[in-house]
């Protein structure tokens, strides 16, 4: 197939070229290079069934294509709180021109949303039935509002136009290709222990997340978009829970070296706790993480480490 990656330069978006190019599709990968990295791709441009185009998917994009996958936009809270505008407009608009194009070419349209949607949550682990607790005015809200209105859109395009879609909640994801600055938790800790300053943790570090390798998270992904009807929404995320304080120590076991932890402030609308219920995508799509923490926690360090050193 001919396939369309959007945000295809990115952490996830990288990942997806390099599974889909070895399954023999022809890739194009729409980047705008905000948070993804040419790097993260540049080993592919020697194949001939990759394609690199520099591109905002705030503005329109044609292509002649099989499928669509929808990953653009900053996800982390630094990146997409440093220009708010513009994330709330790469959700929508994204959504919007992905959607458009899929219609126009009769593609079948993926939407990379996520566990952002269900807010600070008060039913816990969340399923996809929960509507989510989110502050529509604070810090965070371009981002968790840009999906939620980007999922919204897919549906509508899906009852009016009978559009194909699929969509996908992502919880916290992990591994090499992250950025070293985008200020999530995994490689916070990472880089800090490895640069030998103490770990920040915000709050008392008893807040807790769900940690999914990026390769679990990637099967995922490719299983819903070839699922012949399951249109969405999925989750998708290892519903192992950990505390901040746990990964922390967890971090610094395999790092080593002389980082203490330290506490700070916890910043507005942080969610307190956060696990994926994942008995539709283990139902429908026979998807289970094959990655523990433990386990992903070493290539990620060691992806770091080369960062880190260079």
């Amino acid at each position: 197939m001919r396939i369309l990656i959007t945000g295809g330069a990115g952490f996830l978006g990288s990942h997806l070229c390099e599974r889909l190019l070895k399954e023999g599709h022809e890739v194009i990968c729409l980047d705008n290079f905000f948070t993804g990295r040419k790097k993260n791709v540049v080993h592919l441009l020697k194949n001939p069934d990759f394609e690199l185009v520099r591109h905002d998917v705030t503005n329109p994009f044609h292509f002649e294509v099989d499928q669509i996958y929808n990953l653009a936009c900053p996800a982390s809270p630094p990146h997409y709180q440093h220009n708010p505008i513009k994330t709330t407009k790469t959700s929508f608009l994204g959504a919007m021109h992905s959607l458009g194009l899929a219609k126009r070419v009769g593609a079948r349209v993926f939407q990379a949303s996520t566990s952002e949607v269900y807010g600070d949550p008060e039913v816990h682990p969340q399923p996809e039935t929960y509507k989510g607790c989110v502050n529509p005015i604070g810090i965070r809200s371009c981002y968790d509002e840009g999906k939620r209105v980007a999922e919204t859109l897919f549906f509508d395009y899906h009852r009016q136009h009978g559009t194909e879609i699929r969509v996908v909640r992502i919880f916290n994801t992990y591994g090499p290709n992250m950025l070293p600055d985008d200020g999530r938790v995994v490689s916070n800790f990472i880089v800090q222990a490895l640069q030998g300053k103490d770990l920040t943790i915000y709050g008392d570090g008893t807040q807790t997340r769900s940690f999914c390798y990026v390769d679990d998270l990637i099967e995922g992904f490719v299983r819903l978009m070839n699922h012949p009807t399951l249109q969405g929404p999925v989750n998708i995320g290892n519903p192992g829970e950990f505390t901040m304080l746990q990964l922390a120590e967890m971090v610094l076991k395999k790092v080593g070296g002389p980082s203490k932890i330290t506490f700070h402030p916890l910043p507005g609308d942080d969610p307190k706790q956060r696990r994926p219920d994942i008995t539709l995508a283990s139902k429908e799509l026979g998807w289970q993480p094959q990655v523990t923490l433990e386990q992903g926690l070493e290539p990620t360090i060691e992806y770091f480490r080369k960062l880190v050193k260079g």
